[in-house]
């Protein structure tokens, strides 16, 4: 009797580890999915912009300073302080040893859609692939051309250091599959400019990666979109950027645009803290795009602090 409860048991177990494995497999994408696609690197220069690539993943020392071959040092190093323990983030040069320069395209697009790694690892949420999903991929691989152009770097960035069960990476598969929420929607009859709007805000400017609060997931709760939220790192909190008397409700588009160019409030503040070097990446982008976004907030619900 004992040896079959062991067999029985043996057997759960082994089938609940395949169960696991099977659900938490980490998703690729086919090269030969890809579209056919002239990537143009012009564009992936804006895109990298409203990405804000560089304010996590520029040199430590020099910060997305430029540098006399033109354009900004990616080599990562950065220490992010998050509620599950520090991570570095990597260098994304096109050094193909520390960065990375022997990514296939469909490697970068499989990371930006798919948050995997070329070697089947998933990289943790604060590499925000969970909103560039949402990107297209044409534009994700304008993104790569234009991060092709710019100086290699030989830094290797430490590890991430987070602490277990945290580091193992297999989990992942199972938050995305089922904790993970769907990207919220566009408003309902939303003109062209609100649609482009969105796709900046919700995908490329991966807002509510910070303004809006978690669930006990750690998953953006999409009930209290843009609403505000605890920072991830440090102390204090993130604002409601929802159009409500608790946050832009007073606020013109213009107003807006304006500090997206310029880094000041309507009046006459000035930010600071993260939002420094996300103003300084979109004060280069089109007036359209950050007209655009500013679009897209007042037409979103009006909700109230948390």
């Amino acid at each position: 009797m004992t040896s079959r409860i062991v067999i029985v048991l043996a057997a759960i177990v082994v089938g609940l580890g395949g169960l696991f494995r099977w659900l938490s497999a980490p998703d690729r994408v086919d090269a030969a999915t890809l579209p056919a696609h002239t990537p143009d690197a012009g564009n992936g220069e804006i895109l990298f912009n409203e990405a804000g690539c560089g304010s996590c993943h520029g040199a430590k020392a020099a910060g997305d300073a430029a540098n006399p071959e033109g354009g900004p040092i990616l080599a990562g190093g950065l220490a992010l302080e998050t509620p599950l323990g520090s991570i570095t983030v990597p260098n994304i040069s096109p050094d193909p040893a520390h960065g990375i320069g022997a990514w296939s395209a469909a490697d970068f697009v499989t990371a930006m859609k798919e948050g995997v790694s070329p070697d089947g690892t998933y990289f943790t949420p604060a590499f925000p692939w969970t909103s560039y999903r949402g990107m297209t991929v044409p534009d994700i691989l304008d993104l790569k051309a234009y991060l092709d152009t710019l100086p290699a770097s030989d830094n290797a960035a430490a590890a991430t250091g987070l602490p277990f069960p945290f580091s193992w990476r297999r989990p992942i598969g199972i938050w995305k599959r089922f904790l993970l929420p769907d990207l919220p929607a566009a408003p309902d009859g939303a003109s062209a400019e609100v649609e482009r709007g969105h796709y900046l805000t919700v995908a490329l400017g991966h807002c509510g990666e910070c303004h809006t609060p978690r669930t006990l997931a750690f998953a953006p709760d999409p009930s209290r979109w843009l609403a505000g939220a605890p920072a991830l790192e440090g102390d204090g909190g993130v604002p409601n950027i929802t159009p409500s008397a608790d946050g832009i409700g007073d606020w013109s588009a213009a107003d807006i645009a304006y500090l997206l160019e310029s880094g000041f409030t309507p009046d006459y503040d000035s930010i600071g803290g993260s939002m420094g070097p996300i103003v300084d990446h979109w004060s280069k982008v089109p007036d359209a795009d950050r007209a655009a976004v500013a679009a897209y907030l007042k037409a979103i619900p009006a909700l109230p602090d948390p």
